[in-house]
């Protein structure tokens, strides 16, 4: 990674869409779908799925300050997540899945706070905003079949996609 690049790293429901969602914008270097959050070190993904790991579904973005920002990368989350969920991601269901802002130093977490207080304040939900803001303590790369997942395996990702409600409820 080059020394001006950044990262950000978030954890949106299903990598794969969330992965899919970023890539999308000038900017953004690559995307890594991983594991963040949770004891256990290296673990697979079946371990996740099993809800003992602490870990959730996440993505780390490298991305270029000089050409998109912190703001616009939190933006870009809060557009693609129910922040309302406590329980998962549209038809992800269990923590492994739950929304959360890993911050990487106090401007993240400065930003990342009152990015949230302001979508709070603004009145857009009814019901607590559930997101939880956290600090960066590791990321672990997922299986290599899980990387571009919306690339290698473009029919199957449609299908999931459609079928998830993620972009029935971003509409």
């Amino acid at each position: 990674m080059k020394d001006e690049y950044k990262k950000a790293t978030f954890a949106g429901g299903c990598f794969w869409c969330s992965e899919a969602d970023f890539e999308k914008h000038k900017g953004v270097i690559n995307i890594i779908s991983g594991y963040s959050g949770g004891n256990k070190k290296n673990p697979s993904y079946e371990e996740v799925c099993s809800r003992k790991t602490g870990h959730r579904e996440s993505i780390q973005v490298i991305y270029d300050p000089k050409k998109i920002n912190y703001n616009n990368l939190l933006e870009i989350f809060w557009k693609h997540i129910d922040p309302t969920d406590d329980n998962g991601q549209f038809v992800d269901r269990g923590n492994q899945y739950t929304t959360a802002i890993f911050y990487h130093n106090k401007e993240q977490k400065k930003l990342a706070e009152k990015f949230k207080k302001e979508l709070e304040e603004s009145g857009k939900y009814s019901i607590p905003i559930v997101t939880e803001i956290i600090k960066f303590k590791n990321f672990y790369s997922a299986e290599d079949y899980h990387q571009d997942y919306h690339k290698k395996y473009p029919i199957e990702y449609k299908i999931y996609r459609k079928g998830s409600g993620r972009d029935h409820y971003i509409e």
